[in-house]
């Protein structure tokens, strides 16, 4: 099978190619991994075993919101766009005769959906990344429902011997109510403590940088707690895999914090952590600030229940979002 991925996001990308190439599917990817050696730049390390194709590149210099050119559409068996109804629409009429893939990232909205009906209804086949989606307003019939994958054996040995509370979003500040700056904020003032990611630096003091895939690995392994607040709209992220695959405990902000977003009339049930961490089990997670805080204090003085917390946490992310559930679901749906 030849693959030609379109791409919005550099991370999923290179997590979903990975995976596709160790399926055997031989992949061309309009985004960051148009060369599968990728670059200095990326948050994320190259691909060794995707093939290149230096004789399609050249075909690649079109913006595939307007025009993906005709022979990257003939060398193709199967198109998937993620997160990408622009470029899906502008080119449908071209691409309508192959197999085409609409591959959710958890951010759509009533627009969105609407956008993709018309594809869908001329034989767009969607891939959901949570059953979550469902509650959008004008949701569209989907295929399947695969969600993003952690790898446990590249997340783990977390030691938490930093006493320092971490978090990682990028433009935290810049992208404030949709980041749930505010909030993250007031729970983690008085704590040792550092944001992680691009886009930072009008965060003084808490700017951490944006960390190469290694240094970001050990952040996880080696600080001793993890406030999640995630973006708005998402269901889930790759940070909150990420972090509770490699053990450090997390303290998530509750199901009210994360949707206040926009008014509570226009509000849908689609923040998917509490359906992923059970207060007190694998995690923490309120409404309440001042709760939150407390959770934190608990797990920077008792290490043996940092220690529970995170095993737990990573028990749990393993069940829900391994590689290898993950892959066994792509392999089925792909056939």
């Amino acid at each position: 099978m030849k693959l030609l991925y379109i791409s919005c996001h550099s991370i999923l990308e290179e997590n979903e190619l990975s995976l596709f190439t160790e399926l055997g599917i031989e992949c061309f990817s309009l985004g960051a991994y148009i060369k599968p050696e990728g670059h200095y730049l990326l948050p994320r390390p190259g691909i060794p075993n995707m093939k290149a194709h230096p004789e399609l590149e050249k075909y690649a210099i079109e913006n595939p919101h307007t025009n993906i050119s005709k022979e990257l559409i003939d060398w193709a068996d199967v198109i998937m766009f993620m997160h990408d109804p622009y470029a899906l629409n502008e080119n449908w009429d071209k691409i309508r005769h192959k197999k085409v893939i609409f591959r959710s990232i958890g951010q759509s909205t009533p627009a969105v959906e609407n956008m993709i009906r018309k594809a869908r209804y001329g034989g767009l086949k969607i891939v959901r990344m949570s059953k979550m989606e469902e509650n959008i307003v004008g949701f569209v019939e989907s295929d399947a429902t695969i969600p993003f994958y952690v790898n446990p054996e590249l997340y783990k040995d977390w030691n938490g011997k930093e006493r320092r509370v971490i978090n990682m979003t990028q433009s935290l500040l810049g992208r404030r109510q949709f980041c749930h700056y505010d909030s993250i904020i007031q729970t983690i003032t008085g704590f040792p403590a550092l944001i992680y990611g691009s886009g930072n630096n009008d965060l003084g003091s808490l700017n951490g940088g944006e960390l190469p895939f290694e240094l970001m690995k050990g952040a996880l392994r080696d600080s001793r707690v993890f406030v999640y607040g995630g973006t708005f709209p998402s269901p889930v992220t790759l940070s909150l895999l990420e972090a509770m695959c490699t053990g450090i405990p997390v303290v998530a902000l509750g199901k009210n914090l994360a949707e206040n977003v926009v008014p509570e009339s226009d509000r849908i049930n689609y923040y998917e952590i509490p359906s992923i961490i059970q207060n007190g089990y694998n995690g923490f997670q309120s409404d309440n600030i001042n709760e939150l805080r407390d959770d934190i204090s608990k797990l920077m003085e008792d290490e043996g229940l940092a220690k529970k917390i995170g095993d737990a946490g990573r028990k749990t992310v393993i069940q829900l979002f391994g590689k290898d559930k993950i892959k066994k679901l792509w392999e089925e749906f792909l056939k």
